[in-house]
């Protein structure tokens, strides 16, 4: 199981040296991600992708539940109509439901990737104040060794952990 921690560094020549020795203590280049603002250079670093920088996962989920229970309600209304009476009327609930599903997640999800991820907000005053994000997934028995690390660096900050990864950054 790994832990994502957090650090924000004041400038990407920093988080060029974290990086490096980062990769020099066997932390795989997979498991470290940055996020900057959009007119800050960071090439050559690894950016973080789509899924850690917007909110997508969120939405769908969210899609998910509410255009499911939406389909359900839709199938409910429309086998209490005269027209189809003929139908089995827990399949067309079922077909709603899964329809409703589907469509919620699609929608909901293209809405979801211009936005921030809701994770990161707590951030979001010191990226835009031209600060970098230092993303990095590690083991739970590597966490201390890392955050130790990355503090050599009198700049880096340790601003929080996930206990767990999430499902599918």
């Amino acid at each position: 199981m790994r832990r994502r921690l957090y650090f924000l560094m004041p400038g990407v020549g920093t988080v060029r040296d974290v990086v490096n020795e980062l990769l020099l203590a066997r932390v795989e280049q997979r498991h470290i991600h940055v996020l900057a603002r959009d007119d800050v250079p960071t090439g050559g670093l690894p950016q973080a992708s789509m899924l850690q920088r917007s909110d997508l996962v969120h939405g769908v989920e969210t899609g998910l539940i509410v255009g499911g229970a939406t389909g359900a309600v839709s199938g409910v209304i429309a086998t209490l109509t005269p027209a189809a009476g003929f139908l089995d009327s827990g399949g067309i609930v079922l077909i709603c439901a899964v329809a409703g599903a589907i469509v919620g997640m699609w929608a909901a999800g293209m809405i979801a990737t211009d936005v921030r991820n809701s994770r990161l907000r707590q951030f979001e005053a010191a990226l835009d104040q031209g600060q970098v994000l230092l993303m990095i997934d590690v083991p739970k028995e590597r966490v201390e060794a890392i955050t130790e690390l990355v503090r050599t660096h009198h700049e880096a900050h340790l601003e929080g952990s996930e206990p767990t990864i999430p499902a599918f950054p």
